[in-house]
């Protein structure tokens, strides 16, 4: 049985922080799902020892299909209305998330997003902004929203949005696949800031200039495949 809110967390090969990051989660008060997205590390034992729910993929799909796995789980329970996406690097704010969920409780949202360009975002190198900054320009271009930071994987949305979304890119295109469903569809939404700490092994896992001209490509062959 889940609570009001859910908080959904893709793990591959998070081992050596992710103790840390449940702990601060399980303050939270919510319902925690992690997609252990076909780890090779002890990522599984570790959720297994928390008060998280363990849902396994047996090879690795992609972060996109563990948040769609996660969503799918957490729909099950008519009692969960929120649902938070949530990183397992540690790079996430818990009160970053007790703020969203006030915002989107307290003002009828449907979803909130987080801006690292709107708070905070400490030790970002170069290379990793300008990456982000050009998802930004291109996720706009294609979408009719117009966002300050498109690929946080921080967000909050309620329980009609969880049930509209049907996240088909498996990698990390699938950030711009949700604001492109938000686009799509008359949701209220709001942008706040919110604050990523950076460091060496958060770092270690973003992506690689090459990686996000295949996320490109994959964009555009499903945007095609809409027509």
């Amino acid at each position: 049985m889940l609570n009001d809110c859910a908080i959904i967390i893709p793990v591959y090969n998070e081992g050596s922080v992710l103790a840390e990051v449940l702990q601060k989660v399980a303050t939270l008060k919510c319902g925690i799902i992690c997609i252990d997205d076909g780890s090779a590390d002890d990522s599984a034992a570790i959720i297994r020892a928390s008060k998280a729910v363990l849902i396994r993929h047996p090879v690795n799909a992609g972060q996109g299909a563990a948040l769609q796995t996660g969503i799918e789980y957490a729909l099950q329970f008519p009692t969960c209305k929120y649902f938070v996406t949530f990183d397992a690097d540690g790079q996430h704010s818990i009160e970053d998330v007790r703020n969203m969920l006030s915002i989107i409780k307290a003002e009828k949202l449907d979803v909130v997003l987080g801006s690292r360009f709107l708070g905070s975002a400490h030790k970002i190198g170069n290379k990793k902004k300008l990456l982000l900054k050009a998802a930004i320009a291109f996720t706009n271009a294609f979408s009719k929203v117009q966002l300050t930071d498109t690929h946080n994987g921080l967000r909050v949305f309620n329980r009609a949005f969880a049930q509209a979304l049907d996240i088909r890119m498996p990698d990390m295109a699938h950030a711009s696949e949700i604001i492109d469903k938000l686009g799509r569809g008359n949701w209220q939404y709001k942008e706040v800031p919110v604050t990523i700490q950076y460091d060496a092994y958060s770092r270690s896992k973003g992506q690689s200039m090459f990686n996000s001209f295949n996320i490109l490509f994959d964009l555009l062959l499903q945007r095609r495949s809409k027509r």
